[in-house]
């Protein structure tokens, strides 16, 4: 079940033995035990170790790198890039715990109390593949300054970078029973939730892993964050250089190789710059060539394996056979890695399965509109509501427009990202919950009312 298979080259570099019954079971009575003693530690303690963990990302950033690149396919300047955010979501955490966590006093009648802000207990994380080491740090940094401990469970084709997340946290100072790596079975995470030592569970995941995850924790009344899929709109109104919005589309569609749950994945421009906006979107889509991701002149990557190409083909052929015009790329590229041609669909109406899919790949699908409503409606006509972003030279017509966008983020004239002190999540089926920034501390913590 876990391995580490090169998508580049499609070579089973190495393998990971899954954990048994008993070993998950003694996870969990170490966690617990863990949670025990780290809760007692000060917060200027528990943050000076995160701290240190932030100094030891940055310090081992191009061998940690190099991992995912083998694991998943990143290009390995894009790797460094995840690296950078992953320092920074650490040093965020490390440098504004005490003050995130500080008493919160109530003005109440007839006395007075504060809100003490403590840790519940230990935590199940859930990871993915496309960011592994973003997606653990922005649950992991706050929850080990707020004393909470962690199972952490990351994906099948990850065992390498979380083993090494798990060593970089140990040398930091984080005791060995306060974030524990485990590669578990669907079937044992489980029975893990059922526990009444485990108090929550954070998912990040493809909306079906995200009903079963959450339905087990409903069952057992587990707190739960689910980050899940996106099929994030990029409004574009108008624009004084429409080349540079075209650029800002292609980069921001094609990082990760179209493997981000918050990429514009729908660009939805008026009718006015729409023909333009399509010409030059696909000549540049049409100009990224696939190479070695270890080399840093490579533009294009593989996707995670060979299985996420042949679907992601399949659901462009679809959209093809229905009737959507394929106006560049939509082909697996010939040899052994998982790779595919950026893609451009247009023409894709509601009754198409491409209208409502997410596309998890180099594929931008472009929709003319020929007005502000319409735009809007467009734009929340989908089972998704993570991140968007609207373009306009006027910024009080992007604001009006942004106001009306169903999600849960909006970046005006700038494509949708993450950042250490901004709140991430999204509506819908794209999850309940928020990590990153203040609320990020939040969601697995115990708001105390102490009267005094």
């Amino acid at each position: 079940m876990y391995k580490v298979t090169n998508p580049a080259t499609g070579e089973v570099v190495e393998n990971f033995a899954t954990a048994t019954d008993d070993e998950i079971r003694d996870a969990i009575d170490r966690a617990h035990r863990g949670y025990l003693s780290w809760r007692e530690r000060p917060v200027a303690e528990r943050a000076g170790i995160v701290k240190r963990a932030a100094e030891l990302f940055a310090e081992r950033t191009d061998e940690l790198a190099a991992i995912i690149t083998t694991e998943m396919g990143k290009r390995i300047e894009e790797g460094k890039g995840e690296l950078a955010t992953v320092v920074d979501i650490f040093t965020y955490y490390a440098e504004n715990g005490e003050s995130l966590l500080a008493d919160e006093p109530l003005t109440i009648k007839g006395g007075e109390a504060v809100i003490q802000k403590c840790p519940i207990g230990v935590l199940v994380g859930i990871m993915p593949w496309n960011y592994p080491y973003y997606q653990v740090a922005r649950f992991a940094a706050p929850n080990l300054v707020l004393g909470n401990t962690i199972l952490l469970k990351h994906a099948p084709n990850c065992p390498k970078s979380s083993a090494a997340i798990e060593s970089l946290l140990r040398e930091a100072g984080v005791p060995a029973d306060a974030y524990i790596n485990v590669y578990a079975t669907h079937d044992q995470i489980a029975w893990t939730l059922a526990d009444p030592r485990i108090q929550g569970v954070s998912l990040t995941g493809s909306e079906r892993a995200g009903a079963a995850v959450a339905a087990e924790a409903g069952k057992n009344l587990k707190k739960v964050v689910l980050e899940l899929g996106g099929s994030d709109p990029m409004v574009i109104l108008d624009a004084d250089d429409l080349g540079e919005t075209v650029e800002i589309a292609v980069a921001s569609r094609m990082g990760n190789t179209g493997q981000a749950c918050n990429a514009p994945k729908r660009m939805i421009v008026m009718s006015g710059i729409y023909d333009e906006f399509v010409e030059k979107l696909s000549k540049k889509m049409s100009q990224y060539t696939p190479g070695d991701p270890t080399d840093p002149a490579t533009t294009l990557a593989p996707l995670s394996s060979k299985e996420a190409a042949e679907r992601l083909v399949d659901q462009i052929e679809t959209a093809v056979r229905q009737g959507a015009t394929l106006r560049v790329g939509g082909r697996h590229v010939e040899g052994p890695g998982a790779y595919v041609e950026p893609t451009v669909l247009t023409d894709v109406t509601p009754e198409m399965d491409a209208y409502s899919e997410e596309l998890f790949g180099p594929v931008a699908v472009v929709y003319r509109v020929n007005s502000e409503a319409e735009a809007i409606e467009l734009a929340n006509d989908t089972p998704y509501g993570l991140g968007s972003s609207v373009f306009s030279a006027d910024l009080d017509r992007a604001r009006r427009v942004g106001a009306r966008i169903e999600a849960g983020m909006v970046y005006l004239n700038a494509a949708g990202g993450s950042q250490a002190d901004l709140p991430f999540g999204g509506i819908k089926l794209s999850g309940v919950g928020r990590e990153l920034g203040p609320l990020g501390m939040e969601e697995f913590m115990n708001k105390k009312v102490f009267r005094l």
